[in-house]
């Protein structure tokens, strides 16, 4: 019947011939379709994982605001209006609420840890942390500290998990901590404790607490009752503090003692005193800068405003603590780590194992000074030793480079598993955000490592006495040489330097702040309080600015004569040139320094009458211009200036590691001394800049 119907169809002979004719176009189709499906899959795939960049929070070429009716001060861009931020958590205003919301929010989760040698990090949860908070707080009480924010307890101590219990016990009670540490030396440690009235120091180690014995015996700091150590130690240390009327006591003893004698907690007020954080400063003695709660917070919490669109600390972050906690960058990175439950692991305590802390906690915050980066830097370059290797780093670098100017940020790029791995896997290989503070970067080694490192790379700008920091790069911002906004608990302005031609209305001048983080003057200090703190609140820093047509800060100069390295140690070259004048060999010197580099150097002109006879008793003949241009003479005199700075106690920073000699003497007449004789420090750094750029090729630390 099919057959039938088949034949009797006009069109049959048609089909016949079409059909084939369709076969073979599907064949067609479907041979070139598979690897247009293919493409297509591809295409969808590159778009779907295509990294993707930061999206900034702000405009970036308008990253701060002028106020209104403020002097020409700015403002973050993030502010709705001009009001600064002084906390970011409404149940976080103090740092007793802030570490009380991370063990809410951790749920009593891992909270600080420690290593022994070739162990892995065991961890103290946050309850735990807590408990032995309030038993010391307690046993600090029931031995006679009082629950008042004018009560100091001094904190002698490297970076270790007890060194935050002591500091929670204070806050727990509304105490404050005064820390001490090695590098103030043995006479401003004496007079800080004398200063803040300490009569309880803990400390880690029994010679900590020899050094203070030692002070005790000599009547030197009448106030100092009780030393807690937190390490074991033996009997004599006991008889020792006896014999000079100090109780010397064990961590354990006087949390037992809390234990049985346990106390309500007393929460500090934001109001409150907090640290008495004396800084080294450069000549005298040492000042205590007086920060309260809220100071603390507030500059927390402008960090989580500025990243709060990228990174917000989680309960599974984790901060290696290796920098002072005696210092308020590393206090600040930490108190916004436990206000968000995250964990802190502490180094070893020997700067030559950070690398293998590193590689077994896996952190994902890394605070970090310039010096380290620097570094890091340095070893990535001297990775690359053939010309092939050094091409390839270069190339990887450069297309990097090209995706971080576009805000994508990344670590699982080609070039990260061909040239990176390695020196992000000496971090850890886990690393999201890096902070770095205390010192300027270089520009060109701050645009490398973003690349190489594949994370975010934060600059920020501050001092101790606005708690830590005062502007910071914005999210989204790649481009170097600045250092950021103002953050959100801060206003900046720059006021006129007329002695140094600066003037605000071109943009330039001192930096001035104000907000809730700036710290309320130096204990028992009025004279220097009002030298820094003028009578509307503005902090004087001392550093002289200039605003970018981004609205981000640059900064260009010192106000007086006073700079730090790259480490961030605080140079007075003035003090040290009184020193080296003293030489007999030295009749003019100008001693630099530079804050991206580690030390210092400095141009001699010897004195014409002297060297001859100086250098001919160390064997040397030759005319004036002759001995001046003799290596082996330059480095007699140097021998003889260092041996003279040893001599005045200055540090090994403090000394200088190469000279230039040179045979003009400094004038009014050429332009590098003052009417009243005093050097031109800017123009004698012009004077001699590519001389001292040779010295600090030479010398290269």
């Amino acid at each position: 019947m099919f057959q039938q119907l088949w034949d009797s169809l006009p069109l049959r002979k048609q089909v016949c011939t079409f059909v084939p004719e369709v076969y073979k176009m599907s064949i067609l189709l479907l041979t070139f379709s598979v690897p247009i499906l293919v493409l297509i899959g591809t295409l969808i795939y590159w778009v779907a994982t295509k990294p993707k960049p930061i999206e900034p929070t702000c405009d970036l070429s308008k990253q701060s605001v002028q106020i209104k009716n403020g002097e020409g001060a700015r403002r973050c861009a993030l502010l709705k209006d001009d009001d600064v931020i002084s906390y970011f958590y409404d149940d976080a205003r103090t740092l007793y609420e802030a570490f009380q919301r991370g063990l809410h929010v951790s749920g009593n989760g891992p909270c600080l840890g420690y290593r022994k040698p070739e162990q892995p990090y065991q961890w103290l949860s946050y309850k735990q942390v807590s408990d032995r908070a309030e038993y010391l707080g307690s046993g600090l009480l029931h031995r006679g500290c009082n629950s008042t924010p004018d009560q100091y307890i001094g904190v002698f101590a490297q970076n270790r998990p007890e060194w935050i219990i002591s500091e929670l016990a204070c806050y727990t009670y509304s105490m404050a901590v005064v820390p001490l540490y090695d590098t103030l030396g043995p006479e401003a440690i004496v007079y800080i404790i004398n200063k803040a009235e300490i009569s309880t120091a803990i400390c880690d180690k029994p010679n900590k607490a020899n050094t203070l014995l030692e002070n005790c015996e000599k009547d030197l700091t009448p106030n100092l009752t009780t030393i807690i150590l937190m390490d074991p130690f033996d009997n004599a240390l006991k008889e020792r503090g006896t014999k000079c009327r100090v109780d010397v006591l064990s961590m354990k003893e006087v949390e037992d003692l809390g234990r049985e004698n346990l106390r309500k907690p007393i929460p500090p007020k934001p109001e409150d005193m907090s640290l008495i954080c004396f800084t080294s400063g450069t000549t005298g003695n040492p000042k205590g800068a007086m920060l309260t709660h809220g100071n603390v917070l507030s500059n927390s919490a402008a960090f989580f405003k500025i990243i709060e669109s990228t990174f917000i600390p989680r309960t599974d972050d984790i901060s290696i603590s290796y920098l002072p906690l005696a210092h308020m960058f590393e206090r600040v990175v930490q108190t916004a780590l436990y206000c968000s439950g995250s964990r802190v692991g502490f180094f070893q305590g020997d700067i030559r194992l950070l690398v293998d802390d590193m590689k077994m906690l896996q952190p994902t915050v890394f605070p970090v000074v310039p010096r380290l980066l620097n570094r890091i830097y340095d070893k990535v370059q001297s990775g690359a030793q053939t010309p092939l290797k050094k091409w390839l780093l270069n190339f990887a670098i450069s297309n990097k480079e090209a995706e971080v100017s576009r805000g994508i940020i990344r670590n699982d790029s080609l070039w990260d598993k061909l040239i990176f791995n390695k020196v992000q896997a000496t971090m850890g290989g886990r690393v999201r955000v890096v902070v770095t503070g205390a010192a300027p970067i270089s520009p060109s080694v701050l645009t490398f490592l973003r690349a190489a490192l594949g994370c975010q790379i934060f600059e920020a700008y501050g001092q101790t006495e606005c708690t830590a920091g005062c502007t910071i790069s914005m999210v989204g911002d790649s481009t170097a040489g600045h250092v950021g906004a103002p953050i959100p608990c801060n206003i900046v302005k720059l006021v006129d330097v007329e002695d140094m031609n600066y003037s605000a209305a071109n943009g330039e001048g001192e930096v001035c702040i104000k907000g809730s983080n700036v710290f309320k003057g130096y204990l028992k200090d009025p004279e220097r309080t009002a030298e820094a703190i003028d009578p509307d609140g503005w902090l004087h820093t001392g550093d002289i600015g200039k605003w970018l047509s981004n609205g981000t800060l640059k900064i260009i100069d010192r106000k007086k004569n006073i700079f730090k390295l790259a480490q961030g140690e605080y140079i007075a070259p003035e003090r040290i040139e009184n020193i080296y004048i003293r030489s007999a060999a030295v009749a003019q010197i100008f001693v630099h320094g530079d804050s991206l580099k580690s030390h210092l150097v400095a141009i001699v002109v010897p004195d014409p009458e002297v060297l001859p006879g100086f250098a001919a008793s160390k064997g040397f003949q030759g005319s004036y211009q002759e001995l001046c241009k003799n290596p082996e003479v330059k480095k007699v005199i140097l021998e003889d200036m260092v041996k003279l700075g040893k001599e005045a106690g200055l540090k090994s920073f403090e000394q200088v590691k190469d000279l230039y000699l040179h045979t003009e003497m400094f004038s009014i007449e050429n332009g590098l001394l003052t009417p009243t004789l005093k050097a031109k420090r800017s123009e004698l750094a012009k004077y001699f800049d590519s001389k001292i750029d040779r010295l600090y090729e030479n010398t290269q630390a």
